[in-house]
């Protein structure tokens, strides 16, 4: 089969699209199927992403706060089972060296 293509969305249709859905005039699924993305895509940006105002007055997305804690996990775990590699590796290394010789 062939590769999935994927819709990327620029930022600025990202904002509106979450500006749209704070104003809570319609539901995300009306939001979304007029402007035809993905239905429950604008509830995983809601989640995903956080308006960050910017000092010049733009308005810009950042991860939210729960999305960086969980990127911080994704990389802390990563470092833990390299950290038990080495150790596991410097355990052999020790054994091998501690043998006594004939």
């Amino acid at each position: 089969m062939g590769e999935r293509k994927y819709r990327s969305y620029t930022e600025q249709f990202k904002l509106e699209a979450l500006a749209l859905l704070a104003k809570q005039e319609k539901s995300a699924g009306q939001i979304e199927r007029e402007l035809g993305i993905t239905p429950g895509l604008l509830v995983k940006w809601r989640a995903r992403y956080q308006a960050v105002e910017q000092a010049n007055g733009g308005v810009h997305l950042e991860p939210s706060d729960l999305e960086a804690a969980r990127a911080e996990i994704r990389r802390l775990q990563r470092e833990v089972n390299e950290l038990q590699e080495e150790r596991e590796i410097l355990k052999k290394a020790v054994n091998i060296f501690s043998r006594t010789r004939p």
